[in-house]
């Protein structure tokens, strides 16, 4: 089958703005799912002296708790619930933290076509040092969004009218890419005209199955 951009080239010339997630989009989010499945659950048993599989069923209760909340997204909040600095731990195995393929290039092809670059993400200020610090690719944003800074995440409609009037530009002329099809929802809600999702955010597990948005693998098969 003939491989064809995800995007028509009227689509790619009509925009002005592209919103790209980063954990599951820009980068591989093997990283989260190892350090909040594995790592946390780990350091959590050895701080309370329990058993492995207790330490995460009781994790597991409270990340369902706080799931798609601002507190799921905190650093802060994490660190003072477990009593673990989850910064100190985040940058201790910071060089798992990994770019998907096609990224770079990419935000290359974009930069390249005078479209505007904006991060948007759900990750709290001290992990977007951390990760930026390790992948380098910071310089290619115009802007960087973290939704600590409107105090809602972005499963919130109220995080996109904020971020609608910080960019001052219209959502109609807007791709936003991210692979929580909860958060493309309410996205496209919002007026976000062109939305993709991501098919294999963690590149360890397969492909999601069910898409309920277009989709893609890497950002690279947006446009040829």
């Amino acid at each position: 089958m003939e491989w064809s951009p995800a995007l028509t080239q009227q689509q790619w010339n009509e925009l002005e703005a592209v919103l790209l997630d980063m954990d599951g989009t820009l980068l591989d989010l093997a990283f989260d799912n190892d350090f909040w499945l594995r790592q946390v659950p780990k350091l959590y048993a050895e701080q309370l002296g329990i058993e492995p599989e207790l330490a995460q069923k009781q994790l597991f209760d409270l990340y369902h708790e706080y799931k798609g909340t601002l507190q799921w997204y905190c650093t802060d909040f994490w660190s003072e619930q477990l009593g673990i600095d989850i910064i100190k731990h985040k940058y201790e195995l910071a060089h798992n933290i990994a770019l998907r393929p096609g990224t770079v290039e990419f935000l290359n092809k974009a930069r390249t076509h005078n479209k505007r670059l904006i991060l948007v993400t759900n990750a709290h200020p001290d992990t977007l040092t951390v990760k930026m610090d390790r992948v380098l690719i910071a310089k290619y944003f115009d802007d960087i969004f973290s939704s600590h800074q409107f105090s809602k995440p972005k499963e919130s409609p109220e995080f996109w009218a904020m971020l609608q009037q910080e960019i001052d530009i219209s959502f109609d002329k807007c791709l936003f890419v991210d692979d929580s099809e909860e958060i493309l929802t309410v996205a496209q809600q919002s007026g976000v005209k062109l939305v993709l999702s991501v098919s294999q955010p963690d590149l360890s597990l397969p492909e999601k199955d069910g898409m309920k948005f277009p989709y893609i693998n890497q950002l690279n098969e947006i446009i040829g």
